[in-house]
C-alpha cells in the first residue's frame, strides 16, 4: 500500500515551521475529531492519519530522518529488509579481476562491523539493547484527569501504563527493560504522549478556557446555565446585563495539580442573537434605538 506523505496530509510545505505544523494539525483535528463526527468511519480514519502525520513531523529528530529518507511515513526504518544485501552469507565480499582473492576477507561479518560502529568489538565489551520510542495519542480529558492505557509493544507484549493527571503534549513515560534486547541488558520503551485537541476546551498552563454562547435574553436578564467541565456539567450564574467577553471563573475546575489542588476554568460568555432575528424583536430594537442614543464605540478613539 502506498503511504501518504505526512506533509500532504497536514496540507503544509516541507519547509513549514513547527508552529505552522502545529496550527495545521489543530485545525484539522478539531474538524475531524470523532466526538464531532460520531459514527463516521471515513472521518475517523482521516483523523488517525492526521494524528500520525503530526506525531512524526512534530518530533524534530523523526522529521529530519524522514526528510533524509531514513524512515518512512510510519516512522519505520528504511533498509534492505534483512539478510545480507550483497548475497555473501553475512560477510561483505567483492570480486577482483586480478584473481587475487578477497581483499576484505579479514574485515569480518556484518555483526562485527556493526559492533565496532556501536563502540564495541567482537569478544570485547557487550552492548545494552536500544531504547524503543512509541507514540500514544490521548484524548484531552484523559490526559488532564489521568487514567490507564494498554499498550502493545513491538515484541507483541501488552502492558498497562498509568497516565499521570495533567499530562502535557510531549511528556514521556519510560518503561524500564521493555526495549530491545542486547548483550549486556535490555533497553527501555519510551512512550511519548500527544494530546488530541478538544472540541471546546483550551488548556493554558493548568487552567482551562471555554467560550460559552448565551442568548440575548439570558445576557440582559441574567440566567442559570449548564457548562461542561472535565468531570461533568455544573450550573453557572450569568449576571444580569452580561456582555460578550464577560469571563466567569470556576475555581478548582481546571487541570489537577498534585493530590488536592487543581487549576481553574475560565468561562467566556458569547452573546448570540437568534438566526434569523424574529420580526417582533427587530421592531422592538428599532423603536428602542430611536429613543436611546447608545453608541457602543463611544469609548474607543478610532
Amino acid at each position: 500500500m502506498v503511504q501518504k506523505n505526512p506533509y500532504d496530509i497536514l496540507g503544509v510545505n516541507k519547509t513549514a515551521s513547527a508552529d505552522e505544523i502545529k496550527s495545521a494539525y489543530r485545525k484539522l483535528a478539531k474538524k475531524l475529531h470523532p466526538d464531532v463526527n460520531p459514527g463516521k468511519k471515513d472521518i475517523e480514519q482521516k483523523f488517525k492519519e492526521v494524528t500520525a502525520a503530526y506525531d512524526l513531523l512534530s518530533d524534530t529528530e523523526k522529521r529530519r530522518r524522514f526528510d533524509r529518507g531514513e524512515i518512512d511515513a510510519q516512522g519505520q526504518e528504511r533498509g534492505f529488509g534483512g539478510g545480507d544485501p550483497f548475497g555473501g552469507g553475512g560477510r561483505w565480499r567483492t570480486q577482483t579481476s586480478s584473481g587475487g582473492g578477497d581483499p576484505f576477507a579479514d574485515i569480518g561479518n556484518v555483526d562485527d562491523i556493526l559492533a565496532q560502529f556501536m563502540g564495541g568489538r567482537r569478544g570485547g565489551s557487550p552492548q545494552r539493547g536500544a531504547d524503543v520510542t512509541y507514540s500514544l495519542a490521548l484524548p484531552f480529558t484523559e490526559a488532564a484527569l489521568g487514567g490507564k492505557r494498554r499498550v502493545t509493544l513491538s515484541s507483541g507484549k501488552t502492558i498497562d501504563v498509568t497516565i499521570p493527571p495533567g499530562t502535557e503534549e510531549g511528556n514521556k513515560l519510560r518503561l524500564r527493560g521493555q526495549g530491545e534486547a542486547g548483550r549486556s541488558g535490555t533497553g527501555d520503551a519510551i512512550i511519548e504522549m500527544h494530546i488530541e485537541p478538544h472540541a471546546y476546551f483550551t488548556r493554558k498552563g493548568n487552567d482551562i478556557h471555554i467560550d460559552v454562547p448565551v442568548g440575548l435574553h439570558e445576557a440582559v436578564l441574567g440566567a442559570n446555565i449548564k457548562v461542561p467541565t472535565l468531570d461533568g456539567h455544573v450550573t453557572v450564574k450569568v449576571p444580569k446585563g452580561a456582555n460578550s467577553g464577560t469571563v466567569l471563573r470556576l475555581k478548582g475546575k481546571g487541570i489537577p495539580i498534585g493530590k488536592d489542588k487543581a487549576g481553574d476554568m475560565f468561562v467566556k460568555l458569547m452573546v448570540v442573537l437568534p438566526d434569523p432575528p424574529p420580526e417582533d424583536l427587530a421592531e422592538w430594537i428599532e423603536k428602542w434605538a430611536k429613543k436611546n442614543a447608545y453608541d457602543p464605540r463611544k469609548k474607543f478613539e478610532w
